[in-house]
């Protein structure tokens, strides 16, 4: 079956940058499919960060708009995110999700999940 494998979480200063890698094993030939980020800080529910579909239309959450962007290297079977302008209120834990229909942001309705990578940002 598929497994997804984030990285690239650190502890960076307000404002840094940081790029997020998840990577799915081997090739899968599924006609559609939508691959998500969420994130999950102590003591509050997962949340949708930004997804995106077989066709590479994305969506954003509103606490990320103009500062994240979601991309995939299908050639690597890997998905991105780039977080730039980062804040404190961005420290959760970062998850790697894929559904095998449509996009949602509603953690719920993710089929597939990564391990989670930490991402920490200081003031």
């Amino acid at each position: 079956q598929v497994q997804l494998v984030e990285s690239g979480g650190d502890s960076v200063q307000a404002g840094g940058s940081l790029r997020l890698s998840c990577t799915a094993s081997g090739k899968f030939a599924y006609s559609s499919y939508c691959m998500g980020w969420f994130r999950q800080a102590p003591g509050k529910e997962r949340e949708g960060v930004a997804t995106i579909d077989t066709d590479g239309i994305t969506t954003y959450a509103n606490s990320v708009k103009g500062r994240f962007t979601i991309s995939q290297d299908n050639t690597k079977n890997t998905l991105y995110l780039q977080m730039n302008s980062l804040k404190p209120e961005d420290t959760a834990m970062y998850y790697c999700a894929l559904s095998f229909g449509a996009c949602s942001m509603d953690h719920r309705y993710l089929e597939v999940w990564g391990q989670g990578t930490l991402v920490t940002v200081s003031a």
